[in-house]
């Protein structure tokens, strides 16, 4: 099952490091002035929702590939299921993030913050476990 597994891992592992190195070539993160809060406007109200939505997108479209698998499948037989769910779900998090670092460069600790999200979302044979039981009930 481990073994199953390590490719999910790599392809996780490729998104971090992919994400991390733009915000840190094009974010310009050295000068540390991201730290600073920006000025709210009007203008800025739906870019602090992208997060949020890409968050709640991701764990819906995941859950709803997860509801595709053969329940009567042993959980080795679903990794394709759940690499595919898992895809979907650090992809739309993963947009949110680059459209955060290219469209409002202001709001980067958001994208960062979302960065620490995506690695949180780590592939694991117990976390499979756990959403695959979730979505069944």
């Amino acid at each position: 099952m481990e073994e199953k597994l390590k490719a999910v891992k790599t392809i996780h592992i490729a998104l971090i490091l992919g994400l991390v190195l733009a915000y840190f070539f094009a974010g310009n993160l050295l000068n540390f002035d991201f730290f600073q809060i920006p000025e709210i406007e009007s203008s800025t109200y739906p870019f602090l929702l992208i997060p949020v939505a890409a968050i709640f997108l991701g764990n819906f479209l995941y859950k709803q590939q997860l509801k595709n698998a053969d329940k009567r499948l042993p959980l080795e037989d679903k990794i394709g299921v759940y690499q595919t769910a898992s895809l979907i779900r650090w992809a739309v998090v993963e947009g949110a993030a680059f459209v955060i670092l290219f469209v409002k460069p202001e709001l980067i600790v958001i994208g960062l913050l979302l960065i620490v999200y995506l690695v949180f979302l780590k592939p694991s044979k117990e976390g499979m476990k756990r959403d695959f039981d979730a979505v069944i009930q």
